[in-house]
């Protein structure tokens, strides 16, 4: 049988029939557990033996290290993660991307699942239509599950013996016995492998399918592996040359680490191929050098170790490669480190439900530029000096426009999270995101033309009286502070966060604008009224209050108050 154009579109299509498969499962997983998921990102700490088990656990869930290095990249760009914990959760990802390959080894292997596919689809699909969404959920699982198998049993059919149709790799066939120039090969096909799939696992698929028919020997097919390594992280590095210093620093830690484990296994490569072939020997009753077909098996023995000894090793040199990256890729200034505000228009979203995370995360920094606009506006009411007046004109001009930025992106990154696989949960949570971040727009807004109208102010060379001064400032006091709730709640779980402090602040902010305008009120009935100054001011304190109502609508879209029935509230 000759391999041709049609024998490669069958190849294609069984990857992509076991990668869509791995997405289906994952995706139902996700929504099973996304809150669960959430709650092991919000556990992260500077402690890297807990970042170790997180990245482990994402990985066993998500059921792919690509994706889930990846995601740490996403993360560290938002500012979810600090780059410290994001190493100890790659090394936990590697050991974690180990599930797949057992999960292959043993039951794409030793059991016929193929078999058992059509009847797993027939217990999920009647669940597809229950009306809780949870029960939705698993029948993903379950159909993802029975795809992902059926994928890999098209696979294992559609992969060419090398031996009868010799013609595929008879480039490679001469490379075969060069020793350690072989290794250093495969090594290379490993890497090419798995940035050309984009999935860790299904390039694991492919190699254990590959020596499961004999095409490769076993210490080839390790080399491959350890390639296929190396692969994962130009994969995150290629997410991360689009964010920002922070994402660049994750991505090539999770390089550093893998590069350093894949050069000493290679050194080591003869000792362990031995070693594990004296395991399976004395264990299994057969050699992976001889026995094709107890190749699978061996190869996730060599992963795993691979893996957990590589995270042994280097877990206690983390804050030592943390520094190394840091000289690696070092600080381009302020505006890199702090202003860089394309956290989620990176391309980089892997996962509706984990998304969420970094669409959260961007809201509560959101919310921390928005409320330096009031300090802004706070100094150019208090200061009299024209050359500083002109810079902070320029810098709440250049925040809002920040801030017109920030609502798009988040707005345009939720539409595509929402279209991905959420639980109700996340689908509420989105709308409350968007209603956050208009809000948190609008502020930006208001509070440019406050700096407008003070502009035309400073060009009439009129300035305010002490009273008018003490009265913009007492509100914007009052401001702050609600400024202060509003970031706390942001930053807070949603879940966790009580609405009454920022009631009462409102109360406060409504309170004080009433009496600044009793005040003025009083002003023009005693004739003290100045055209100039008094309108400008009486349009401040104004909007001040409208101020503090859009902060209180953030809080209450943290809350969920407003999908609450009126007598709750």
């Amino acid at each position: 049988m000759e391999f041709g154009f049609l024998g490669f579109l069958n190849l294609m299509g069984s990857l992509g029939f076991f990668i869509y498969g791995m997405k289906v499962m994952s995706e139902g997983i996700q929504k099973v557990a996304g809150t669960k998921m959430r709650q092991i990102l919000r556990s992260m700490t500077s402690n890297r033996f807990k970042g170790v088990l997180t990245g482990f656990a994402l990985t066993a869930l998500v059921q792919s290290s690509s994706a889930t290095t990846v995601l740490v990249v996403s993360f560290v760009n938002a500012g979810l993660l600090a780059l410290v914990e994001s190493i100890g959760v790659i090394m936990g990802a590697n050991i974690g991307t180990t599930i797949t390959a057992w999960l292959i080894s043993i039951i794409g292997f030793k059991v016929k699942i193929s078999a058992y596919a059509l009847p797993i689809i027939a217990i999920g699909f009647p669940l597809l239509f229950m009306s809780k969404s949870k029960t939705k959920s698993w029948a993903e699982v379950l159909i993802g599950f029975a795809l992902l198998f059926i994928g890999l049993s098209y696979l294992k059919e559609s992969v060419p013996d090398l031996k009868a149709n010799p013609e595929i790799l008879e480039f490679l066939a001469q490379y075969t016995d060069l020793g350690f120039l072989s290794t250093l090969l495969f090594v290379g096909i490993g890497t090419i492998l798995t940035v050309t799939v984009q999935s860790s696992s299904a390039a694991m698929a492919l190699t254990l399918v590959m020596a499961n028919n004999g095409w490769i020997p076993f210490d080839l097919a390790a080399a491959m592996v350890l390639g296929e390594n190396i692969g994962t992280t130009i994969t995150a590095n290629l997410a991360a040359l689009v964010a920002n210093i922070h994402a660049k620093r994750a991505a090539a830690a999770h390089f550093i680490f893998n590069i350093f484990g894949v050069i000493w296994v290679i050194m080591l490569m003869p000792f362990m191929l031995d070693f594990i072939d004296s395991y399976m020997t004395s264990n299994y009753g057969a050699s992976p050098i001889n026995d094709p077909e107890s190749i699978p098996i061996a190869l996730s023995i060599f992963h795993t170790v691979f893996n957990v000894m590589n995270t042994l090793i280097l877990i206690g040199f983390v804050g030592f490669i943390a520094k190394t990256v840091i000289r690696m890729i070092p600080s381009k200034g302020e505006d890199d480190e702090e202003f860089h505000l394309e956290y989620i228009g990176t391309g980089m979203m892997q996962t509706a439900e984990l998304s969420l995370e970094e669409a959260t995360k961007e809201t509560a920094k959101f919310g921390e530029i928005t409320a330096r606009m009031s300090e802004f506006l706070r100094e150019l009411v208090e200061t009299d000096k024209p050359k500083r007046q002109k810079k902070l004109l320029k810098k709440i001009k250049k925040y809002e426009e920040i801030t017109d930025r920030i609502d798009d992106e988040l707005a345009s990154y939720l539409m595509k999270v929402s279209e991905g696989s959420l639980s109700d949960e996340s689908t509420r949570k989105v709308s409350h995101l968007l209603n956050i971040s208009n809000n948190l727009e609008t502020i930006g807004d208001i509070f440019f033309q406050m700096s407008r109208d003070l502009e035309k102010f400073f060009e009439g060379d009129i300035i305010f009286n002490s009273e008018q001064k003490a009265g913009v400032l007492s509100i914007l006091d009052e401001i702050d502070k609600a400024f202060e709730i509003m970031v706390t709640n942001l930053n807070e779980d949603y879940d966790k966060v009580a609405i009454e402090p920022a009631y009462e602040q409102e109360t406060k902010i409504n309170k004080q604008k009433k009496t600044l305008q009793k005040k003025h009120t009083k002003r023009i009935e005693t004739k003290m009224y100045n055209i100039n100054s008094d309108s400008v001011y009486k349009d401040l304190f104004f909007a001040c209050e409208k101020i503090g109502d859009h902060i209180i609508n953030v809080s209450e879209a943290v809350t969920g108050q407003k999908d609450k029935d009126p007598e709750d509230k």
